[in-house]
């Protein structure tokens, strides 16, 4: 068997986007700034979990999950310890795949 063939899968620490993703270096985030304050605690929630799912759906793109039947909650959550975030719930790994649907 040739040695082209016998290519291994990638970690799944390694991207497998099809061209590679261009930041511009120096990396520099955007100043936070805090949220409005008297606003009902849901807001505060929805508000976080749409950050999250948000930061979520990039991170999956990027490493090649394009189709939000390929973002199980197991892939979801594996990105999430990859990405450096807690856990995601399941309304928030559902909110993630809504996100993916309008990506495409």
């Amino acid at each position: 068997m040739p040695a082209a063939a016998l290519t291994s899968k990638p970690l799944p620490t390694q991207s497998t986007a099809k061209r590679p993703v261009l930041l511009d270096l120096p990396y520099a985030p955007v100043a936070k700034r805090p949220l409005p304050p008297g606003r009902p605690r849901e807001w505060y929630v929805t508000h976080n979990r749409r950050l999250k799912a948000m930061r979520l759906a990039i991170a999956l793109l990027d490493s090649g999950v394009y189709m939000p039947n390929q973002a199980r909650n197991e892939t979801i959550r594996t990105t999430a310890e990859l990405i450096g975030v807690h856990p995601p719930s399941d309304t928030t790994c559902h909110m993630v795949r809504a996100l993916m649907r309008y990506a495409r």
